[in-house]
C-alpha cells in the first residue's frame, strides 16, 4: 500500500518560510521530512538533488570575492522559488474527501444492512 502524505496550507507555508529564513541553508529538511515519512524513491531523489546543492553552493560561496557572484545569487534564487513552488504545490498529496452517506467499510463476514422494501419515498 502506498503512503500518502498531506498537508494544510499552513504547514506548507512554514516548511516554505524554513527554506527562505535560513536563506537557503536549510532547504533540504523538509525534502528529508518528506521521504521519511513516505519513503518514495522520488521523494529521496528531491532530497539527495537539494543536498547536492547545498554540498556545490557552500563551497561556492565561500571561494567567491568579496564583492559577490552575481552567478551564485541568481542560482539561490531560482533554487529557492523552485523548492518553494514544490513545497506549496506539488510535494504534498492533496486531500481526498469521503464520499457523503459511506460511512467504514465492513469487514468480511459482516452481515449486509437489510434490503430496501417497496418505494423508499411513500414512507
Amino acid at each position: 500500500m502506498e503512503k500518502r502524505l498531506e498537508a494544510g496550507w499552513f504547514q506548507r507555508i512554514v516548511w516554505a518560510a524554513l527554506g527562505w529564513g535560513s536563506l537557503g541553508l536549510l532547504v533540504w529538511v523538509p525534502f528529508l521530512y518528506v521521504a521519511i515519512r513516505r519513503g518514495r524513491g522520488s521523494d529521496w531523489g528531491a532530497f539527495a538533488s537539494f543536498s547536492l546543492y547545498e554540498l556545490v553552493t557552500l563551497p561556492w560561496a565561500i571561494v567567491s570575492s568579496n564583492d559577490g557572484d552575481p552567478v551564485l545569487g541568481v542560482v539561490v534564487m531560482l533554487t529557492l522559488l523552485i523548492a518553494t513552488a514544490m513545497l506549496l504545490f506539488a510535494l504534498f498529496d492533496k486531500r481526498v474527501p469521503k464520499p457523503r452517506g459511506q460511512g467504514p467499510a465492513q469487514g468480511y463476514g459482516a452481515m449486509a444492512p437489510p434490503p430496501v422494501t417497496g418505494n423508499p419515498y411513500l414512507r
